[in-house]
């Protein structure tokens, strides 16, 4: 039944682009974004949602159409590592990074400086770790300006060059959204501005960054870069708790349970909850 849904699929991408075999390869990319594609890849289409994790069932599936598209499409490719290491095919999904990242894909780049630095399928080397980092930061991707500031030195040690990075890929992109908002919360490598943080958040919370929604929760309860609204607060801890984050689900608790019943010593007992 999937297999000739699969082919159902072709067949109507096939047809809406006039049977030519030449767009053979766009109904193969068209399913490879749809099982595979990465929300926080800074090359992934608009209109594709993307998937945090490839679904068990769906691994066979990316696998053989990001594997027909990745030779015109290094967004393909990158999936396709994606797809190999949601298998357990470590070696076959860095084979699969090395050849997007050698096409400039910044999320392979990321994905191959974090096998590097945790010495995962590879021997462990930091500076290659910190090479592949760079590359994804001046490429603008969000994760390797955030993960070359973990590692120390390059961004980390200069945080307004990290704003600055962090500035030009928020333009499009949610994850650098948050990363900047958190930036500009927190007054990390430049003046604090929390209206500026609100408004980033504001941006990443519409396209549903776990994140994101939970720091839209926490400014609209504390009235913080912007109007204070208790009822916009919970509406924004539920979509991010829906999403897995758990600081929104303990967000949500507090709110539930807002007052500490202490002891004499100030250790709390219990919560009233209503």
């Amino acid at each position: 039944m999937k297999r000739a849904l699969q082919g159902l699929l072709i067949a109507a991408a096939a047809a809406a682009l006039g049977q030519c075999p030449a767009y053979a390869q766009s109904a193969d990319l068209v399913l490879c974004d749809r099982v595979a594609a990465d929300p926080a890849d800074p090359d992934k289409p608009a209109d594709a949602k993307g998937v945090a994790d490839i679904a068990a069932s769906d691994v066979a599936t990316a696998i053989k159409f990001c594997k027909n598209a990745a030779n015109s499409s290094r967004r393909a490719m990158y999936q396709l590592g994606r797809a190999y290491a949601a298998n357990r095919q470590l070696p076959e999904a860095m084979a699969a990074w090395r050849k997007a990242a050698d096409k400039g894909s910044s999320s392979a780049m990321v994905e191959l400086g974090v096998l590097y630095g945790t010495g995962a399928g590879v021997a462990r080397d930091e500076a290659q770790a910190r090479k592949l980092f760079e590359r994804a930061a001046q490429a603008g991707n969000p994760r390797g300006v955030s993960n070359l500031a973990a590692l120390g030195g390059g961004a980390s040690s200069d945080p307004a060059r990290a704003r600055e990075l962090l500035s030009k890929a928020a333009e499009s992109n949610s994850e650098a959204q948050y990363q900047l908002g958190m930036m500009l919360a927190e007054g990390n490598g430049g003046a604090r501005d929390d209206a500026a943080a609100r408004a980033l958040f504001e941006k990443a919370a519409a396209q549903n960054h776990p994140g994101a929604l939970e720091r839209m929760g926490a400014f609209a309860q504390e009235g913080r870069g912007g109007p204070k609204d208790s009822d916009a607060a919970k509406a924004y801890y539920q979509r991010a708790a829906a999403l897995g984050d758990e600081d929104a689900k303990k967000a949500l608790e507090r709110l539930r349970c807002p007052y500490a019943i202490k002891d004499k010593r100030g250790n709390v007992v219990t919560n009233l909850c209503f």
